[in-house]
């Protein structure tokens, strides 16, 4: 969504490093670059002008002039002032003080309430809440038929008492909603009402009958942050027809500029507290305005990265791999295929690089990256026997013919995935004695007793001999083409250049279990 802005604002900036001081006439122009960035990405002019004057204030001031690198600290001052445009802090949902929570949804058709609440739901309820949905938005046609089936797939209750397509009074089914949420102990109630096309008289007296009628602890107002400078006159109306207390953007995993995501909240003086990121029910989070400051900015989202971790690696597990991983033989192809799919529950594997630091600046790479690579790995593993899978090694020409034909794929490809794995095998097992790890304990052989080792031994296996002659390793130790990796495209044996490590970067601070 902020691709084109990210982009802008790091050629300024990168612009700025080579400069030991800024003059007024050097603080001017990068001053007329952000303005013209931000009105590329849509913002609206009135948050362009505040935004600008305000950083062009702080950088004449003497946080900047007396800095030791003022590059650095102008980057500091736009990232401060870009979390300020976005809200500040963190805004948490209010709960009532009696159950249940009352959470009314409002916006025009087509910007994913519906969808949203279902989202909502499943949120809350991996928090311990038991959630009920309610369909009010009796005027779309299977509205409420659509409601029923993100419940379903939400694993939460819901409540339609009324077909929908025209007919019922939303807001007797609005009242009578928070009456069945006591009985059957729901603690969150989330209502979702219809919207319309365009802002209409309607529209609003329903919305605000609605409103009335259950007195709700949050209004929210779903927007679409597709729309350009169409949200910002949206949510105007609807502040002044209804009032809401909080913005959720949709559809953030578009391809617009979303410039008016960094609108709504300066016009409408509400915070943006969710932002849905994606068509399945797990793209949907709390918006943090710090760390969507930081992927702007291209500085990363490792604290999303992290969390997104959390949720799905179990600790017992992790625990349990990173003994295998330390002992590098006790770590099979099964053991690689569960470490891959749990990647892949986490997300696109491109979402999860382009969280890392930097990321921006190779962003056609990320674009070349295919979720499909990992899914025809996972398919060769799956049509090995579990012998195989335990033992690589017993692999021979029959039984990679039959894999490659099991798994539809080449033969190939099946070599390369096993000798892959093999050389990660033993770039595991080099880590863990530390051999030429800075920091990592030495449990292999000496230095004197490598240097003493003469000769080069060639490997037996084909495979490895013709890795051996095409890199610049030895056979027995053979380097990849340029770009390849474990996880490459099998079709080809190549991947897209991977990202670096970002400055900074020191693998000594890691540290495995039971190592002190």
């Amino acid at each position: 969504m902020f691709e084109t802005l990210s982009d802008r604002l790091t050629s300024v900036f990168s612009s700025l490093r080579s400069k030991g001081r800024l003059s007024d006439a050097d603080i001017d122009a990068t001053c007329r670059e952000i303005r013209i960035a931000l009105l590329e990405a849509d913002v609206a002019l009135p948050v362009v002008k505040d935004f600008v004057a305000r950083v062009k204030e702080r950088a004449r001031g003497a946080e900047v002039s007396q800095a030791l690198n003022p590059a650095q600290q102008v980057v500091k001052i736009v990232n401060d002032e870009l979390i300020e445009v976005l809200g500040g802090e963190t805004r948490r949902l209010r709960h009532a003080k009696t159950p249940p929570t009352v959470i009314m949804l409002a916006g025009l058709q087509g910007s994913g309430k519906t969808t949203l609440a279902g989202k909502l739901a499943k949120w809350l309820r991996e928090q311990g809440h038991a959630p009920l949905l309610v369909a009010c938005d009796l005027q779309r046609p299977n509205a409420v038929q659509q409601l029923s089936v993100m419940a379903e797939r939400a694993e939460v209750a819901v409540f339609a008492p009324e077909p929908g397509n025209g007919v019922g009074d939303p807001v007797a089914v609005a009242r009578e909603s928070v009456e069945q949420a006591r009985r059957r102990q729901h603690d969150v109630v989330i209502v979702d009402t219809a919207g319309r096309l365009g802002i209409d008289q309607e529209l609003m007296k329903q919305a605000a009958d609605i409103r009335d009628a259950i007195s709700p602890d949050e209004v929210l107002f779903v927007v679409d942050a597709m729309i350009g400078q169409d949200a910002v006159s949206t949510a105007q109306a609807f502040m002044e027809g209804v009032g809401f207390d909080g913005v959720v953007l949709t559809k953030l995993d578009g391809d617009a500029r979303g410039g008016a995501a960094l609108s709504v909240r300066h016009v409408t003086g509400r915070p943006i507290m969710f932002a849905s990121t994606g068509e399945k029910l797990e793209d949907f989070d709390a918006f943090h305005p710090d760390r969507m400051a930081g992927r702007i900015l291209d500085m990363g989202d490792i604290l999303t990265l992290i969390e997104q971790a959390q949720k799905t690696f179990d600790e017992q597990e992790a625990a349990k791999m990173a003994g295998k991983l330390a002992s590098g033989d006790g770590f099979t192809l099964d053991d690689f295929l569960e470490q891959m799919m749990m990647v892949r529950r986490m997300g696109p594997i491109k979402n999860l690089l382009g969280m890392m630091p930097g990321m921006g600046q190779m962003r056609e790479q990320l674009n070349q990256v295919d979720d499909r690579d990992l899914d025809r790995i996972a398919a060769i593993i799956r049509s090995m026997t579990p012998g195989e899978r335990q033992e690589p090694k017993i692999i021979n020409g029959s039984r990679r013919a039959r894999i490659a034909k099991g798994s539809g794929v080449t033969v190939t490809e099946v070599n390369n995935l096993v000798v892959r794995f093999f050389e990660a095998q033993k770039m595991m097992k080099r880590m863990t004695q530390g051999l030429g790890i800075p920091g990592m304990p030495g449990r292999g052989k000496s230095q004197k007793a490598q240097k003493a080792k003469k000769g080069r031994r060639v490997s037996g296996d084909p495979r490895k001999a013709a890795l051996g002659k095409a890199g610049s390793g030895t056979a027995d130790t053979p380097s990849l083409p340029k770009g390849a990796g474990a996880l490459g495209n099998l079709g080809t044996g190549q991947l897209p250049p991977g990202p670096e490590l970002p400055p900074g970067f020191d693998p000594s601070k890691f540290k495995l279990p039971g190592q002190k």
